[in-house]
Parts: structure tokens; C-alpha cells; sequence
């Protein structure tokens, strides 16, 4: 599950890096991943490496790189 984790965190950095700020949708769309509880806990990774920003804008999650 760790490598998987790490696998789906790599690809999310990537996709913001190219497309700027996203939202957990189109993270999940962007990264092919199955469920949105793997970009959820990628997306905890990232946040704990202090590697993204993350805020609620009218019910969604948005994300950003630092």
C-alpha cells in the first residue's frame, strides 16, 4: 500500500506541476487512480512533506504546489 501511496503522491505532484492548481476530481481523473480514497491519502503524503497546499473553495478540495 506504501508504494502505491508514493506511486499516485508522484503522479499528483507531476500533474500540478503541469496544469497549476487542481481539484481532487480532476486529480483522480489526471492520474487514472481507481478510487478517490488514493488520491486522498497520496494527498496526505504530499501535505505532510509540506509539498502542497490544499483548500475547500465551495465544496471541493483544491490543490496547489508550495
Amino acid at each position: 500500500m506504501v508504494q502505491k501511496v508514493g506511486e499516485t503522491a508522484g503522479k499528483i505532484w507531476s500533474a500540478l506541476n503541469e496544469n497549476g492548481k487542481m481539484t481532487t476530481k480532476e486529480l483522480k481523473k489526471v492520474t487514472k487512480a481507481k478510487a478517490e480514497k488514493d488520491i486522498l491519502l497520496a494527498l496526505g503524503w504530499l501535505l505532510r512533506e509540506d509539498n502542497v497546499v490544499v483548500e475547500e473553495v465551495e465544496k471541493d478540495i483544491v490543490v496547489t504546489l508550495k
